[in-house]
């Protein structure tokens, strides 16, 4: 053994010399952080490598790690091309990526870099609704939002909104959508007259660009929202089919359907039930109506008492409220005519002084010969409508009589005409009798009758004569008077009137021309004088004969006067006024004129000429006939409006005589204005205001100008045609040359702004007399008097995504103020989180000034911290004119924080030492156990477990891939997820070193996370056997304890096997054998006679003899295999030992740290290897050496200065030995916070346990004072730094 020993230290030493002759550093990578972009296409540069080396040695490059089969790499210039595809939405980042640089000398660098994926424009918003059905009412405001759609992109990017199209297109002036997603209305709805139904083309658009090529790039996808207006109750009933009028016969009985009436509710989406009722009016009574506007007859109808109509006034409620809390109506005529029926008789009436009776005798009186009608004061009457009464006379004088009229339609006077006058003689008969019959042409058994008794009387029945009764005389003009004219008598046959009969001149006026004889019928002339041709050439006179009773008789005399030339033009008149409507031309005008000189000469005949003047040229005029026309169009607003449409011309009227003798008239044209303009208002809108509650306000004037010059047709008066809804009134008034409209509120109407009406649009119309029409449209807001505290709405609870950094309002304070000239500002309260049970103030989220709840962008929403927050939230009015200007209770709103799946599950860390032992090799054993936690809760906090993959160690630190040995089950215990490992197959224990098992940990949301086991394989010759006096049920109870006492003696972890019955005792007491391994944290395992020593010594034995221990046995020896190769190693070191020889005397010379370095490095390079983990040096559990007491692990008291050829006071075992003091490999070991291997202490076993394993734990001790309290257990870092000498 020594020899062996010996040989190996001259390999040691020959490594080191050569080590330090061959120095070399490594390279060093500069940086550890790359990015590139996420569309970079295939084999484009991703990065490159940056790395240097102080040598100045060729470096050449790789990438190793899962993650390394993105990334080419040219290995002569570390430049990385991309070999497949990236998503930055699916992995963000690689971090799963190992450098690797090395140069010629074997030098290598691998350091864990980060490469960064940058985001490229490469997916398109995607809303979290296929469609958006909304229902909205149609009195919801303008400014209101009515639902928010909402687009994520996975990329990096801002969503804008916009509405594309719509269907109909008017809703595109209806909707719009802001940069948030909110849909707003800005327009007015309307169910009935616009449209029942809208739907939205609303499109999504990101704004990015793509990374790799910089250029800018957008995605848009649509979204439809189809919105349904809801009618809500605003408009009264209305009656169709009207007019409405029906006919009724009198005496109609009761029940008879009249008519059926129809009112509809103009609410189309609602269609109301309609309530009819029939109104107070007279004749009301007699009908009734029913649930479905059918009117029947409801009384004993009398056309002669109620009348031949009834005019009827039928009110339509609706059943339920409209929006203002009353039951809307609208009332409308009917109209019902009382048919007559036949059944009344005629009836005679006597008729005095406005009084009329019924009679049945009557009298009357007529002059003898005389025509016409008799007054007997007779009237007859039918009560019927319509009728028709006959009437006829009976008795012996009915030929000389007629009656009238023969036909009487209801009612009539009656009156008898004289049919023969010659019948009635006074000296013949003085009295006649007759009888009128009154028969109904209906009914003709209907008749009445009356008697009648007449009364003639003497009269004078002639009057005087003439024959012939036309004269002619003629007489010079200028004669004397006395000069007789024509002498004529009159002759009457009366007797009475014989030599009574008086004559006289007619008319009055002729007197004082001509006179006539009274008794003799001689006319002659009273005034010579003033007989005159030109004046007057003819005089038709009229002589009248009276007798006694006056009666006249005439006869006509035309008395010719004779003439002489000395006469002027005389226009016909002083002057002429026309009249025309500008725009027409002058009809049928003419100056006419006489002359008094003979007719048919040239003295009388005429010519006419106009005077020239200021509107002379727009006329002319015919010189013979005098017809006047005019040249064009006449305007009336051309004429100076102080002339009142007149136009005067001066017209010359001459004759045609040497000199000519003239004479001028005037002619006024008065232009008439026609209706040709139509009023103008003064400006083209109006707007005015006007507070509330004030009764006969004035609001304002419009004003108006008609350019026609009379007021007939300039004036106007103004009037409301729509928009006022009986609130306002106007008024007309002159405002010279206009005309004004004040518009005030109606004296009995108060306005009130918290009313729905808070604006008018007023129509008004201004019209002329002649009804032509302008119109405009006036706006007048009803002022408030801000006095109304706001009250908020209540908010409904909302959700938000913990993690969020929504930037956009998650939900929006509503507060209502029923002042109209409110400015609502909002301010956030308080926020309190529900933590664990309990509220306290949190900072998650803010509330801006216009309600808008937003989350805290300097915030993180935590679910695991806090899953509820209540936001209390206040408002002001500013504009507050009196009272309080703030909400009286404050606004709260329940946010809900959703659970994301954003925590990976962690492992819990665990002191357990895995071993797999002959014991527990077989297939389904369970062999380990890991234990996860994720702090999502429900579904995203579920975990599944597996073994992802298992790997072999060897002894030399050798790793291989291994298949699928184990499997893990997962179980919840105690509300942590548990993965029990367990073999999948007979395991194989003859192998040595260990399995290294990647544990998967997997939540339901996809995330990940991993351990790796070391399950240690441990051969059975290390199990021990204890034998105690006492039973297995009791050493079963105590197995606990026993495990601990013995843990603490031998340093180690003890894994129990068994407990079974000792079968080979003879003792009478029942006895019991516990089979264990004991096993360092770094998976190797204390040998039996290790454990005998250990539990020998008296103090552990007292320990141990408590629980029953009677001794200690040992397993089974295992044959060990010998290595063929050991044999031809012996045979190459013989062949050295001479130069061997000469090396050891010349390192003997060599400083003393230098020779450290030289074992250190030996010993590194022939027991180290390099795990996944790179976690350092692995050391082999158990090896020849072993058993020999060659492993330094096991701290045996090994003469190490023998073995080495030192001196007993040499420092070698107890400094370092590490020759990588500076290299960055041991960068590792120096993060092991707690490490195994520490300073061996050699010393005498019987002081205790060593404080260090092994001579290299000693050296690294020494440069990274890596001490622990417990030098042999631990888990937390199975991999060990350790030289197999």
């Amino acid at each position: 053994m020594s020899s062996e020993m010996g040989l190996t230290s001259i390999f040691v030493l020959l490594f080191c010399w050569s080590s330090v002759a061959n120095g070399n550093t490594a390279p060093d990578i500069v940086e550890t952080v790359y990015s590139t972009c996420e569309d970079t296409p295939k084999g484009a540069v991703a990065f490159q490598i940056l790395a240097t080396d102080l040598d100045g040695d060729p470096l050449t490059y790789s990438l190793d790690g899962p993650e390394a089969v993105y990334f080419t790499v040219e290995p002569s210039t570390g430049v990385v091309r991309l070999a497949m595809e990236l998503d930055r939405e699916t992995k963000p980042f690689l971090d799963d990526l190992v450098a690797v640089v090395g140069d010629p000398h074997n030098s290598v660098k691998r350091v864990r870099i980060l490469v960064t994926i940058t985001d490229t424009n490469d997916n398109r918003p995607i809303f979290e609704e296929a469609t958006y059905d909304k229902s909205i009412p149609e009195n919801t405001l303008v400014g209101n939002t009515l639902f928010k759609v909402k687009a994520t992109d996975a990329d990096e990017t801002l969503v804008t909104y916009s509405i594309s199209e719509s269907v109909p297109r008017s809703g595109l002036d209806v909707f719009r959508v802001d940069r948030f997603g909110s849909v707003i209305l800005k327009d007015k709805l309307n169910y009935t007259s616009i449209s029942t139904f809208y739907r939205l083309k609303i499109n999504a658009t990101d704004s990015g660009k793509k990374c790799y090529d910089d250029v800018e790039f957008s995605h848009s996808t649509p979204v439809f929202a189809f919105i349904t207006v809801v009618d809500v109750p605003d408009l009264d009933p209305r009656f169709i089919g009207i007019p409405y009028s029906a006919l009724v016969e009198e005496n109609t009985a009761t029940g008879h359907t009249v008519l059926t009436v129809t009112a509809v509710d103009q609410d189309t989406g609602i269609n109301d039930d309609i309530i009819y009722s029939i109104q107070v009016s007279p004749g009301a009574e007699l009908f009734t109506i029913n649930e479905k506007g059918v009117i029947t007859v409801n009384g004993n109808i009398d056309r002669e008492t109620i009348g031949d109509n009834v005019q009827l006034i039928v009110k339509a409620t609706e059943r339920g409220e409209n929006i203002n809390g009353v039951h809307a109506s609208a009332a409308t005529a009917v109209s019902i005519s009382i048919t007559d029926v036949n059944d009344n008789s005629p009836v005679f009436y006597k008729c005095e002084e406005d009084e009329c009776t019924t009679a049945n005798s009557f009298s009357g009186q007529v002059p003898e010969h005389s025509l016409g009608a008799v007054a007997i004061h007779m009237t007859v009457k039918d009560a019927d409508k319509n009728s028709q009464t006959e009437l006829h006379l009976e008795g012996p004088h009915k030929d000389v009589f007629s009656v009238e009229p023969p036909v009487v339609f209801s009612e009539s006077i009656v009156q008898l005409l004289v049919k023969s006058p010659k019948d009635l003689d006074y000296e013949l008969t003085q009295e006649m009798s007759l009888t009128v019959i009154a028969v109904d042409r209906g009914d003709s058994s209907r008749r009445t009758t009356a008697e009648v008794t007449i009364t003639i009387l003497d009269i004078n029945d002639h009057s005087p004569t003439f024959t012939p009764d036309l004269y002619s005389a003629h007489v010079p003009e200028h004669c004397s008077d006395g000069t007789p004219v024509i002498n004529i008598t009159a002759q009457d046959p009366d007797t009475m009137d014989q030599g009574k009969l008086t004559y006289r001149l007619l008319p009055e006026n002729i007197l004082k021309y001509f006179d006539v004889n009274t008794t003799t019928g001689l006319i002659f002339v009273k005034n010579g004088e003033l007989l005159d041709r030109e004046s007057r050439a003819l005089y038709s006179v009229t002589l009248q004969a009276q007798d006694s009773e006056g009666k006249p008789g005439n006869a006509v005399i035309d008395i010719s006067v004779t003439d002489i030339n000395d006469k002027t033009p005389v226009p016909n008149r002083n002057s002429y006024q026309e009249f025309v409507l500008e725009g027409q031309d002058l009809q049928n005008v003419r100056v006419e004129a006489t002359d008094g000189d003979e007719p048919d000469t040239p003295n009388s005949q005429l010519l006419f000429s106009i005077v020239p003047g200021p509107f002379s040229e727009n006329f002319t005029i015919d010189p013979d006939s005098g017809v006047l026309t005019n040249k064009g169009p006449l305007d009336r607003e051309a004429i100076n409006p102080t002339l009142n449409g007149k136009i005067e011309l001066k017209v010359n009227i001459s004759d045609r005589g040497l000199p000519p003798l003239s004479t001028l008239v005037q002619v006024i044209i008065n232009v008439q204005d026609v209706n040709d303009n139509k009023p103008i208002f003064g400006k083209s809108s109006y707007s005015f205001s006007v507070k509330e509650g004030q009764k006969g306000a004035f609001v304002g004037s419009v004003d108006a100008k008609d350019n026609d010059q009379t007021t007939e047709f300039n004036r106007i008066s103004f009037s409301i045609i729509n928009g006022a809804f009986g609130s306002f009134t106007a008024r007309s008034a002159l405002d010279a040359p206009s005309y004004i409209g004040n518009i005030n509120v109606d004296p009995d109407i108060e306005l009130d702004f918290e009313s729905t009406q808070k604006t008018f649009k007023l129509e008004m119309e201004a019209a002329d007399f002649a009804q032509e029409k302008a119109n405009i449209f006036v706006t007048v807001h009803v002022l408030d008097i801000n006095d109304e505290r706001p009250v908020f709405k209540p908010s409904a609870p909302v959700s938000v995504e913990e993690n969020s950094k929504e930037t956009a309002p998650i939900a929006r304070f509503t507060a209502v103020d029923l002042d109209g000239n409110h400015s609502l500002v909002y301010e956030l309260l308080s926020v309190k989180c529900r933590c664990d049970g309990e509220e306290m103030p949190c900072d998650w989220f803010d509330v801006e000034k216009s309600g808008s709840v937003i989350v805290n962008p300097n915030a993180t929403i935590d679910y695991e911290l806090c899953d509820q927050a209540t936001v209390e939230a206040g408002v002001t009015d500013e504009y507050t004119e009196k009272g309080e200007a703030d909400s009286e209770e404050p606004g709260k709103m329940v946010i809900n924080i959703l659970d994301m799946n954003d925590n990976a599950p962690e492992f819990v860390a665990s002191n357990s030492l895995f071993v797999l032992v002959s014991e527990s090799a077989s297939m389904g054993t369970s062999v380990a156990a890991v234990s996860a936690t994720d702090k999502d809760s429900g579904k995203n906090g579920q975990i599944e477990f597996k073994v992802s993959k298992v790997e072999y160690k060897n002894l030399n630190g050798d790793i291989s891939k291994k298949d699928n040995l184990f499997e893990a089950t997962t179980t919840l215990q105690n509300e942590i997820y548990v993965g029990i490992i367990q073999s999948t197959e007979e395991q194989d224990t003859t192998i040595q070193g260990s399995y290294l098992v990647t544990v998967e940990a997997k939540d339901t949301g996809g995330l990940t996370n991993t351990t790796v086991l070391e399950i240690f394989i441990i051969d059975r010759s290390f199990k021990f056997d204890l034998y105690f006096d006492a039973s297995v049920p009791t050493i079963n109870a105590q197995k606990s304890e026993i495990v601990r006492d013995l843990t603490a003696i031998v340093q180690a972890a003890v894994h129990v096997v068994t407990v079974k019955e000792d079968s080979s005792s003879e003792r009478a007491q029942s006895t019991a054998i516990m089979e264990a391994y004991a096993i360092y944290a770094n998976g190797t395992a204390v040998m039996t006679n290790n454990v005998h020593t250990l539990l020998s010594r008296p103090e552990n034995f007292v320990i141990m003899k408590k629980h029953g221990l009677r001794y200690v046995g040992t397993a089974e020896p295992v044959e060990q295999k010998q290595d063929p190769l050991m044999f031809a190693l012996y045979g190459m070191v013989g062949g050295l030992i001479i130069v061997t020889a000469v090396l050891t005397l010349s390192f003997v010379c060599t400083r003393r740290n230098y020779r450290r370095k030289l074992r250190a490095a030996n010993a590194m390079k022939s027991a180290s290897a390099v795990s996944e983990n790179q976690r350092g040096p692995v050391v082999p559990g158990t090896n020849q050496y072993t058993m020999e007491g060659a492993n330094p692990v096991l701290n045996l008291n090994i003469d190490s200065s023998i073995a080495l050829d030192l001196n007993e006071d040499s420092d070698v075992d107890k400094l370092s030995l590490n020759s990588l003091d500076n290299s960055n490999d041991s960068a590792v070991y120096e993060k092991d916070t707690k490490p195994i291997m520490k300073k061996i202490q050699e010393e005498d076993e019987e002081q205790g346990p060593p404080m260090y394993i092994e001579p290299l734990g000693a050296a690294l001790a020494q440069r990274g004072q890596k001490i622990s309290n417990n030098p042999l257990l631990g888990d937390d870092n199975p991999i060990f730094d350790t030289t197999d000498l």
